[in-house]
């Protein structure tokens, strides 16, 4: 139902938005700690879009498990990136 989407729709894109701009503001960030904050911040972002997209499919608006496939593989990569980011800062 449209008034549905319009509730939905809105903070899945806000959350999706914050992936990549997170990603981004952490890549470049200077110290080690400060790339982490960032970075998990994203994380937590794929986590709350992984919860719309279930939820999105339990509603029967759309099939999404493609969607919540993608978005683990992103996030198993960032995972693995910040833990080499830890095994750097333990040397």
């Amino acid at each position: 139902p449209k008034e549905e989407l319009f509730g939905l729709v809105p903070q899945m894109r806000r959350a999706a938005v914050s992936i990549p701009a997170n990603i981004a503001e952490g890549f470049r960030r200077a110290g080690k700690q400060d790339k982490l904050r960032f970075f998990n911040i994203a994380e937590g972002s794929i986590e709350e879009v992984k919860y719309y997209l279930i939820l999105a499919e339990d509603l029967e608006y759309a099939e999404t498990k493609e969607l919540r496939k993608a978005l683990s593989e992103i996030s198993r990569l960032l995972w693995g990136y910040m833990n080499s980011i830890r095994a750097g800062m333990e040397k």
